[in-house]
């Protein structure tokens, strides 16, 4: 049975709209029961709808004879990490603040196959059947623990280092800026004030304006923002130009000395050049982190990514982290600025569109043209087109040896979308 609720990142919707907590507490209920009544550590993130939210998944673990063990506030990668027979994140990730989800980790805080989520679904419905109730648990030590875990394994001396760190008013928004003054940065925190209502809005890694400002504004060596839930980064070089998830993911292939990188369709033609020209063996996975972490535990690889700035390094963790990834990146400067590390990676020029549509299944004659074009670009360009996981959208990527060309096939094809699709 295909998948009604789960898309590429967990459940995912409009608050009171496409997810309510009528179902965020069936799905703990389903979880409960898929688990045999485990147990299941749960953390949410700073947005206004997450702590009742997160009180319904704990009702439904609990209706189904299992532990509901609560942790607060944190970020994505921290419940990897400390997740038992389940983990639960109940956050949106990088979407805005009406929007909330439920993101899964098994046993070992790994991401659920398809598989497994098509059967927590087929127990969406099912009887609670337990003999007596289960229990809610809550733990307020989770946070420092994390922040532990992370400093210990993946930083270094970053003294006298100047970072600006935008924390998207989400889940890292204390424990960001404390990794980075343990480490011996000078740090500039902003969007570190959550209310509940500003969670990536104006900030974070889908709007590096306000990290731009600040790092143009200032005397900074490099800026870093995360995504509400800790699981992107990308990173602002002194000059405030984006220094994306490829070019990070260069930078940490050379400082971590790894011979495979996982990367996804999305990644730029250039970081293929890259990795060719060292010898680095690149596997290619559809769009989501949870292919590029298959793909890297099938072929017992260590490093992958997406340029949206997913950065996973299988060192001392489970999953991708953002602020394992730019403690990483900071100490792989080596007395180096930012520009003079990234500038190892060649980058295609590309250009970007969404889509609003009704429907994401794209015609015949729309996968006709774009694989004329494809076979047109051959290997000085690409089309890319591909329904969002998470979103009534159509996801345009184009790369071309001009900006001027990738701009214009983006707009063609932006424009057969809206008319076979809009």
């Amino acid at each position: 049975m295909p998948r009604r609720y789960f898309g590429t990142d967990g459940v995912r919707g409009v608050v009171g709209e496409d997810l309510t907590p009528e179902l965020v507490e069936r799905l703990g209920k389903a979880a409960a029961l898929w688990s045999s009544g485990g147990r299941v550590f749960v953390g949410r993130d700073t947005r206004a709808s997450s702590p009742e939210l997160q009180k319904a998944f704990a009702r439904g673990v609990i209706s189904a004879g299992g532990n509901a063990v609560l942790g607060g506030v944190l970020p994505t990668p921290a419940v990897a990490l400390l997740t038992l027979d389940l983990g639960v994140v109940v956050s949106a990730s990088h979407n805005p603040p009406q929007y909330n989800g439920v993101k899964f980790f098994g046993p070992g805080g790994q991401k659920l196959t398809d598989a497994e989520e098509e059967q927590i679904e087929a127990l969406l419905d099912a009887p609670a059947g337990a003999a007596r109730p289960g229990s809610i648990d809550r733990v307020g030590i989770a946070p420092d623990s994390y922040l532990e875990h992370i400093v210990e394994r993946f930083g270094s001396d970053l003294g006298g280092l100047r970072v600006a760190v935008d924390c998207a008013n989400g889940s890292y928004s204390e424990i960001a800026p404390k990794a980075f003054e343990k480490l011996g940065a000078r740090v500039t925190a902003v969007a570190a004030e959550p209310d509940g209502t500003n969670i990536n809005v104006g900030c974070g890694a889908t709007d590096l304006s306000l990290l731009e400002r600040t790092v143009r504004g200032g005397d900074f060596d490099l800026g870093v923002a995360f995504d509400g839930d800790g699981d992107r980064v990308l990173a602002l070089d002194a000059e405030g130009r984006l220094v994306d998830g490829d070019r990070i993911l260069a930078v940490l292939a050379l400082h971590l000395r790894v011979d495979l990188v996982a990367v996804t369709v999305m990644t730029n033609l250039g970081f293929h050049r890259f990795a060719a020209e060292r010898g680095i063996r690149v596997v290619t996975t559809d769009v989501g982190d949870r292919y590029v972490l298959e793909a890297l535990r099938r072929e017992g690889g260590v490093l992958g990514g997406e340029q949206s700035g997913h950065i996973i390094v299988l060192r001392h963790h489970v999953t991708g982290d953002g602020l394992a990834a730019a403690l990483l990146l900071c100490g792989a400067l080596e007395g180096r600025s930012l520009a003079e590390a990234a500038a190892v990676m060649p980058q295609y020029p590309q250009a970007k569109e969404n889509v609003a549509v009704r429907t994401k299944e794209l015609p015949a004659a729309l996968r006709a043209e774009i694989a004329r074009l494809n076979g047109e670009l051959g290997d000085d360009g690409r089309v890319l087109v591909r329904p969002s996981g998470t979103e009534p959208v159509v996801r345009i990527l184009t790369e071309a040896p001009s900006p001027a060309r990738a701009a214009d096939l983006c707009a063609t094809i932006a424009a057969l979308v809206r008319r076979e699709l809009g």
